[in-house]
Parts: structure tokens; sequence; C-alpha cells
């Protein structure tokens, strides 16, 4: 952990809530702000423990709700874990079970269809705001950039599985280093 003192479960808990009420498009599009947060005003992490932390999160097997707990994990053990995954979680899905009866009533809405196709660009921008924070913090220089655009550009195209291409990328990041 970096030099600042860890946060207490109650303040990982607050600062997961806010983060999960803004996570259009899923925990992706949250990452930019949660390293902003842990990185850069708190100093929990630095940004070599956060870059690796996401990578093991996307590397892993489940939902991208990960990099949040392994955030968690690193601050504060299991209960941080624990914390951190119910705070992400708990209040997007009690306001999701709540907006989705709402929404059930104006499916033939023309509202709704508007609000859908708008959400769209936001979850995608979100999405590539995070991959470009990532890509930042693990990127040095124009080899690390150069790397991360063909990694991307692979799976865009190939449509391999990410572990492969994850697989791939490790040893030639590695070699870049030095």
């Amino acid at each position: 952990m970096s030099a600042a003192s860890a946060p207490t479960l109650t303040e990982l808990f607050l600062r997961c809530a806010t983060l999960s009420l803004v996570a259009v498009g899923g925990a992706n599009a949250i990452v930019p702000e949660l390293h902003r947060q842990t990185v850069e005003l708190q100093h929990w992490l630095s940004g070599p423990e956060f870059a690796t932390l996401f990578a093991i999160a996307a590397a892993a097997p489940g939902p991208n709700v990960l990099v949040v707990t392994l955030v968690g994990w690193k601050l504060g053990g299991l209960p941080g874990a624990l914390v951190a995954t119910l705070g992400i979680c708990g209040p997007s899905s009690a306001l999701a079970f709540a907006v989705g009866r709402v929404w059930d009533r104006f499916r033939d809405a023309p509202l709704r269809r508007v609000i859908e196709r708008g959400l769209a660009p936001v979850t995608i921008g979100l999405v590539l705001g995070s991959g470009w924070r990532v890509a930042e913090t693990a990127s040095s220089d124009w080899r690390g950039w150069a790397l991360a655009v063909g990694a991307a550009a692979i799976y865009w195209r190939a449509r391999f599985n990410p572990l492969w291409i994850l697989a791939a990328a490790a040893p030639l990041g590695l070699w870049l280093q030095h």
C-alpha cells in the first residue's frame, strides 16, 4: 500500500456506493474515477498497483466488478473486499430494480426509446475512457502505447479470448521495460 493510511470500511463503502450510482455501462465505466479516487486523490494505491489489480480483474473469469473487489482487498483485506463489493453492487442493484419496475410500464413510450438510444454512446464513451486511463497508468512511453493499441486492435479484429492476448502481451511488455 502507498504511504497514505488505508480508508475506514465506512469510507470505502461510501466511495464505492457513490461510484455504483454512476456506473452506466458497468464497472469498467467507473475505472477512471476509481483510479482518480484511490491513486491521485487519496494515495491509497500507486498507479502500478492499480494497473496490476485491473489486469488481474480483467484476466479473471467473472464480472468486470472484480476490480472494485480487488481494490477493496488491497485496502482492507477480506472485510475491505466485502465492503467494496457490497458498495459497488448494492445501490445500483436497488436502483435498477426500482427503475426496472417503472421501465416496464412505459414499454412502448417514445421517450423510453430516446433514452435507450442516448445511453448507448454514453456507455461507449465511459468504457473507452476506462481503457484510456488504464493504458495511461500502465504505459510510460510510446512502446507501451503501441503495445496497448496493438493488443486492442487484435482483440477488436480477431475476437480472440482476451486471456490469449494478455498472455502474449505480458512478455512483450516486460521486454519493453528493459
